[in-house]
């Protein structure tokens, strides 16, 4: 039975049954999909135990994972990482990775949904070969602002504009997700082309992955992690007479961030008059450089 798809959500444990008509054993006939560390093999093989419980779910924190995405021909399949909440009304924050041809470039795609509502894409293309070596994606996420990095570079940043009226996820916790699954009725150019499965399996390749979690209190959150006031200042503690314009500029964080999306970004929900006609969303108006 060929296997690509992994799911990693980190809390809960799934297992795929393979039957067949002699006695079965739960090392050999028996695939732990996801929650490995939430099943348990006892007596030879003849005995699991799965737990389930309610950890690992987060309001605010860093989140890191290092990927080796599929190399060669991977269009039309996505590897993601991940946060999500549940239900209808939903909060998530999204890396996703879209697949191409052989000699194409991987296209990062970026997403942020609060409250159930999404359509903020942003779209970069990579300045390495994302197959050939691990890379560290992050996500970091606090009360006032969220931040999407590569290797330590910023290339997105998304404030909290609630008092523009624009919801922002800050009251329903999260989990981890990671996944690799087929999506070629859209994911390389649009559907056109599709995942070529003369080339399975397709693999992808996860490490390291950690998460320093925050103290919350409504609206506020204290991290160990960059904080909102370093993050947009460039330095702790220290107060500035310049200008808001004059720190954007001087800022370190935001000389790399203008870099990526000077130079890679293919794709801004806030520049996309086709799709948003009658005026752009709300939140465009604070990201100058997000």
């Amino acid at each position: 039975m060929a296997k690509y798809c992994i799911t990693v959500p980190y809390t809960v444990v799934g297992v795929i049954f393979l039957f067949s008509c002699v006695s079965a054993n739960f090392y050999n006939d028996f695939d732990i999909t996801w929650g490995n560390d939430h099943a348990n093999i006892l007596d030879n093989g003849r005995q699991m135990q799965l737990s389930l419980d309610k950890a690992s779910e987060y309001l605010f924190g860093k989140f890191e994972l290092q990927i080796k995405l599929v190399p060669g021909n991977s269009a039309g399949t996505v590897t993601t990482f991940y946060l999500s909440s549940q239900g209808p009304n939903h909060d998530e924050i999204d890396f996703e990775f879209l697949g191409n041809l052989s000699g194409y470039p991987y296209i990062m795609h970026t997403n942020i949904y609060s409250q159930g509502q999404g359509k903020r894409e942003k779209q970069f293309y990579l300045w390495f070969d994302p197959t050939a070596a691990f890379h560290n994606y992050s996500l970091l996420w606090d009360a006032q602002q969220i931040i999407f990095l590569v290797d330590g570079t910023p290339i997105r940043m998304f404030p909290n504009s609630e008092d523009l009226g624009v919801p922002y996820p800050n009251t329903q916790p999260m989990k981890v997700y990671s996944s690799l699954w087929n999506a070629d009725d859209w994911a390389t150019r649009g559907g056109l082309v599709k995942t070529d499965w003369t080339k399975a399996p397709f693999v992808v390749t996860y490490r390291n992955f950690k998460v320093e979690s925050c103290k919350t209190r409504k609206n506020t959150s204290s991290c160990n992690f960059v904080s909102s006031r370093q993050t947009r200042r460039g330095n702790v503690g220290t107060e500035s007479l310049v200008s808001t314009q004059q720190r954007q500029q001087q800022n370190p964080f935001n000389e790399r961030l203008r870099w990526v999306q000077g130079n890679y970004m293919t794709h801004n929900y806030c520049t996309d008059s086709k799709r948003f006609p009658n005026g752009f969303p709300r939140e465009c108006t604070r990201q100058t450089f997000s």
